[in-house]
């Protein structure tokens, strides 16, 4: 683990691997931190950079009061330009896919790629999901809200262990970030943004995801031009952790088209 210091704040970071080709950077979602890209960093890492971010507010990252999803954006790259990562294959979960879509519209020259899992352009329940994770975090302690949340969270072949690390990763957030990131995630409209993606795209998602269901998944391959839909089996709205190597697989097939 490590911090780099950048001019919006220190970022904590995850990092694995080197090499000439593009880094793949990780995106984690709002009820999580970047550990839980290990599967990830322990694959890719092998092959090519791969390093895997906190928003602020998350993990070792500073928090940022009122921090938007833009926010969020520009201090992931900012933390990319400390680590001399000028263009990345940009990997994002739920929260994750929100936020490398405001990267995209940010900064698309350093979007090798997007890899966008378990996430949506917009949520037809975002308003009614933020507003109970928001009221959920006032009335019960995080450790509580994880517990509550991660039969919601995995699909029905997730381990007792992964339900563990689940609930111990959740409940080590912050309450007042973890609802600055339930804003940034569940609130967010970025139609537009998704139209005018203009880099490969490989959009995945769990086959049993309840939170972001597939069907959101379908709406944004068509609102993406060209992108690429692929469904994880046996898989909730975790699909990175939950089936590893299969979520793996996709990513290193839709690599190998790319620099």
């Amino acid at each position: 683990m490590g911090c780099i210091a950048t001019a919006r704040g220190r970022i904590g970071y995850l990092e694995a691997g080197s090499g000439d080709g593009t880094p793949l950077v990780f995106l984690h979602g709002v009820g999580s931190d970047k550990s839980v890209w290990r599967p990830q960093l322990d694959h890719f890492g092998l092959t090519r950079r791969a390093v895997a971010f906190d928003y602020p507010g998350y993990g070792e990252s500073d928090l940022v009061e009122d921090a938007t999803r833009d926010d969020f954006a520009a201090s992931i790259l900012a933390a990319m330009s400390g680590l001399g990562i000028g263009q990345a294959h940009v990997c994002g979960l739920s929260l994750g896919g929100v936020v490398a879509i405001a990267m995209h519209a940010a900064a698309p020259q350093r979007c090798a790629s997007l890899v966008i899992a378990d996430s949506f352009a917009v949520h037809p329940d975002g308003q009614g999901i933020h507003d109970r994770s928001v009221a959920a975090s006032h009335s019960m302690t995080m450790r509580a809200l994880a517990e509550a949340r991660t039969g919601v969270l995995l699909g029905s072949a997730a381990t007792d262990a992964l339900r563990a690390e689940v609930i111990n990763t959740m409940a080590a957030i912050a309450p007042a970030a973890y609802r600055i990131g339930a804003e940034a995630v569940w609130l967010a409209d970025q139609r537009d943004r998704a139209a005018t993606i203009d880099v490969p795209t490989l959009i995945l998602v769990g086959e049993e995801d309840g939170i972001t269901p597939p069907a959101l998944s379908e709406e944004l391959s068509r609102l993406v031009p060209h992108a690429r839909l692929e469904r994880i089996a046996s898989a909730g709205h975790l699909a990175n952790a939950e089936q590893p190597q299969a979520f793996n697989r996709a990513i290193e097939a839709f690599l190998s088209e790319q620099r």
